[in-house]
């Protein structure tokens, strides 16, 4: 289990990689070690995080119209039931991914983003893989995920679905919606 630090720039402790979460498909790693990537709570009031985020919303605004982004802000990732990872490599973020618990025992994933120099190395199985050992960790029995429809969305569905994630009907507040696909993952 990795020690958590509010500070990024102070090295978290490594996390496990296993062969299985390096790469989303076989080949695909390029640039640095894979294990070099830490996780770690994120801290948001870090001006990286702040930079990805941004990157994140606007990528949501441009492949979805507005009435169906349920992506979450700054100010809403500060909720008190919602937990943001961010993976680092050294002192550069590399992506985050946020648990959200809806109740006891079903979490949602949400905001999760990897950045444009660290695509293609791991970075979403890895943070996805981390995010489901925290609920089981919590007693979560049910992961669920809203992801969009778009074929920009492709990439992290084919990444889902390889984790295990099946097509569910909406949960939580969410309604029925043609820009909108919802998962789920059965943690037991």
């Amino acid at each position: 289990m990795p020690t958590y630090l509010k500070n990024p720039l102070t090295a978290p402790a490594p996390i496990e990689l296993s062969p299985a979460i390096i790469s989303d498909r076989a080949g695909a790693v390029d640039g640095p070690a894979q294990a070099e990537l830490r996780i770690a709570k994120g801290d948001l009031d870090c001006p990286q995080v702040h930079q990805l985020l941004r990157l994140h919303l606007s990528g949501m605004a441009e492949h979805s119209p507005a009435e169906s982004i349920h992506a979450l802000d700054l100010e809403q990732l500060r909720a008190p039931a919602i937990q943001l990872y961010c993976a680092w490599n050294k002192h550069e973020l590399w992506g985050f991914a946020a648990l959200h618990r809806l109740n006891r025992h079903h979490g949602e994933l949400k905001s999760m983003r990897t950045a444009p120099s660290a695509l293609r190395r791991g970075v979403a199985r890895t943070l996805l893989q981390h995010l489901i050992s925290e609920a089981r960790d919590l007693g979560m029995r049910r992961l669920s995920l809203e992801t969009g429809s778009s074929p920009a969305f492709s990439p992290a569905i084919n990444l889902y679905r390889a984790i295990g994630f099946e097509a569910c009907a909406p949960f939580a507040n969410y309604r029925p919606n043609p820009f909108s696909r919802f998962m789920s993952l059965d943690l037991d």
